[in-house]
């Protein structure tokens, strides 16, 4: 997010896409086969969205960088620097025509974190949260756009298709005065469930709490349910709904956690309506894969 909060920005890269319906219908062996820069950009001035998927011809990874495409990302000492070079898929409502997305994303760490947490148990799924706070700088050439933030850095690995494994999922994360807190609530396909809550210091160790009470929010208009945990009577509430899709929905709330009032970045996802036919056939629109070999 930017400091002013206008803008946010979300970057994932993709090993073996999991929403990729490419990479489910292939069977998912051969995960460097389909990989992907998903980059959505949102803003009262410009929201763009790109996630092209690439064959192995089009990767290469080292141990400090990796290329997907014309875009990559490469850690430059503590930094970790994510260059952009990609096409944008439709976003209704806006215009259907494609549009660059061009610039460099620098994401400073304030502190690296070390631990990581399985998320079932027989750790076939795998979360470390790495950078719980970092200092962004965005620079942006196609939109032509700046702005420097907060933001939050981690990784998910998995040896299995998330579907597989859980129905529902919803995480947040948040920066309090000078820890940060990161939520995530699972329900697995098994019908076990996990809740993590977690206060990061400024040195970023982490530290297990007492999962906050519930806290519901309003579905989305696809209908998503979505919840999240904040302190007991305190008022949460929905600031934006950056991303609203059938299985997925992203925003930013107003929340209370370890006795702070706080904004956070909370996303629900629901595996069940990820493995509808229906959902898999709307995929390919958002999610193109290259033809170039």
């Amino acid at each position: 997010m930017s400091a002013d909060g206008r803008h946010g920005l979300t970057i994932i890269a993709f090993v073996g896409s999991v929403f990729s319906p490419w990479y489910a219908w292939s069977g998912r062996g051969a995960p460097e086969n389909h990989c992907a820069l998903n980059v959505a950009f949102y803003g009262p001035d410009c929201q763009r969205w790109t996630m092209t998927e690439r064959p192995a011809g089009q990767v290469e990874r080292e141990a400090r960088h990796i290329q997907i495409g014309p875009s990559s990302l490469s850690w430059d000492g503590g930094d970790l620097i994510i260059r952009i070079d990609e096409i944008t898929a439709p976003v209704p409502p806006m215009p259907t025509i494609p549009k660059p997305l061009r610039g460099t994303v620098r994401v400073r760490p304030h502190a690296i974190n070390g631990t990581a947490f399985p998320l079932d148990a027989a750790g076939k799924h795998v979360w470390r949260p790495i950078a719980p706070r970092a200092h962004v700088e965005v620079t942006l050439d196609d939109p032509g756009l700046s702005w420097t933030g907060e933001g939050y850095l981690d990784t998910n690995g998995g040896t299995e298709p998330l579907e597989d494994a859980f129905e529902v999922w919803d995480w947040s994360r948040a920066h309090l005065k000078s820890d940060s807190a990161v939520l995530y609530d699972l329900k697995r396909k098994d019908g076990s469930a996990l809740s993590l809550a977690l206060k990061f210091d400024r040195h970023g160790v982490p530290e297990t709490v007492e999962p906050p009470p519930h806290a519901a929010l309003p579905a989305t208009l696809w209908r998503m349910p979505r919840h999240t945990r904040a302190d007991a009577d305190r008022p949460v509430s929905v600031e934006r709904t950056w991303e609203d899709t059938p299985f997925y929905s992203r925003s930013t709330i107003r929340t209370h956690l370890l006795g702070e009032a706080c904004e956070g970045v909370h996303e629900s996802l629901s595996l069940g309506r990820l493995r509808s036919p229906l959902v898999r056939a709307m995929l390919p629109f958002r999610m193109p894969r290259s033809l170039r070999l």
